[in-house]
């Protein structure tokens, strides 16, 4: 019986698998596949993330709906072709607010909507009434073309689909700043920053910039950009893209279960709430800077604090008996550096002296490294070459 119903199913909505359908089906059940595993690691670990990265996975996938089944001859036909007419898969407007709230939430696991934050969502709202009015007018009203008098799929028009590249590129626009603001805030409040601040959303920001970019490119190149046939090359070209996305995106979400999980210690570094930040006040460092660095340096140098891999603003500032807001400002102005560049200088200090005393000859390189406070070789390398303008192993050739 099912097997009956699925064969009626396919004689309804037959399917042209033509070398072009093909290769856009390929990515479209990929493009399910993936978000429908990314949800569910959302649902199983309670990861905001990976259920905003299903959203976004789900309307890229939908982004190339229209045009695989076109290529299917869904146009050809009278039903499938009302289908493609009345309902709105291509959602342009809203790629970019998920593109910014899965790029918040990637950051910061406590990020919630706010009531501002559904305002995003008006331009996708005010489409969707507009294909509810084509639908009502064209089928219950008139029962018949309206709208569609010209046969074109209203989600394929010109001023739709720019309106779309412009959505996405101010979205990236306030995703990159956002990114910015995080990582000045990890660099002032942590000495581990490096290991924190995400290779993935860096090259997820970079992937989503080639989608627009081709968009752009596929406008100025294409003369005939209003030709549903002459479109292919940049939706295929899209589909790769969006196959990485989806690919590394979904490595991420697993990865990032595991770091929610063994990392609690660090989330209240990426929940500073902004009244958090303007009621911290100290009135006396200015006045009194030479003391707080006297201070800060005495924990350094004999309380090696240094030392310690996971060193935080809160930690220092704890153990002085002050707001974080004062360490940060006698570092920033009085040291002239972050708190993470400050740490890892006195890190590379440390491994100089050891380096000096020859403890080299009886520990590796990495092993005296990590004593002194760093906590992989990558962080170290870099840390090592900005404060001496040598590598590690050029300033043992040096010191030899």
């Amino acid at each position: 019986m099912h097997t009956l119903n699925f064969i009626n199913l396919l004689i309804d909505f037959p399917f042209s698998f033509g070398q072009k359908s093909s290769l856009l089906l390929i990515f479209f059940f990929h493009g399910i596949i993936f978000s429908v595993l990314s949800l569910r690691i959302g649902i199983l670990n309670h990861n905001k993330s990976s259920k905003w990265l299903s959203l976004l996975l789900f309307l890229y996938t939908m982004y190339i709906t229209p045009y695989m089944l076109g290529y299917a001859n869904w146009y050809d036909g009278e039903t499938t072709k009302e289908i493609l007419f009345f309902i709105p898969f291509m959602q342009v407007l809203l790629i970019g607010p998920v593109v910014y709230f899965y790029t918040q939430s990637l950051l910061n696991r406590s990020f919630v909507l706010s009531k501002k934050d559904w305002f995003h969502f008006i331009p996708t709202l005010l489409y969707l009434i507009y294909s509810l009015i084509i639908f009502i007018t064209d089928k219950l009203i008139l029962d018949k073309y309206y709208f569609y008098a010209d046969g074109r799929d209203k989600d394929l028009a010109n001023w739709y689909q720019a309106a779309g590249l412009i959505s996405m590129g101010f979205y990236l626009i306030l995703s990159l700043r956002y990114y910015a603001n995080y990582k000045k805030l990890i660099f002032d409040t942590v000495s581990y920053a490096e290991t924190i601040l995400f290779n993935w959303i860096r090259n997820f920001m970079i992937a989503f910039l080639c989608i627009l970019i081709l968009r752009i490119l596929f406008f100025i190149l294409n003369p005939d950009w209003g030709e549903f046939g002459s479109q292919f090359w940049h939706y295929i070209s899209f589909s790769f893209v969006f196959y990485y996305i989806s690919i590394n995106g979904y490595t991420n979400a697993v990865k990032s279960s595991v770091f929610y999980i063994t990392n609690s210690k660090n989330e209240a570094i990426f929940t500073k709430t902004d009244e958090q930040k303007t009621v911290l006040q100290d009135i006396g460092v200015d006045k009194d800077i030479e003391l707080w660095k006297a201070k800060i340096l005495v924990l350094i140098t004999e309380g090696k604090i240094h030392e310690n891999p996971t060193l935080t603003l809160a930690d220092v500032a704890e153990k002085l008996n002050t707001h974080t807001k004062t360490i940060s400002s006698v570092i920033n102005n009085g040291f002239e550096m972050n708190f993470n560049d400050f740490i890892n200088h006195y890190r590379v200090e440390a491994v100089i002296e050891k380096l000096k005393n020859g403890e080299q000859n009886t520990k590796t390189l990495l092993g005296i490294a990590l004593e002194c406070g760093f906590n992989s070789k990558a962080t170290f390398n870099r840390a090592f070459k900005k404060n001496t303008s040598l590598s590690p192993k050029e300033y043992l050739v040096k010191l030899s």
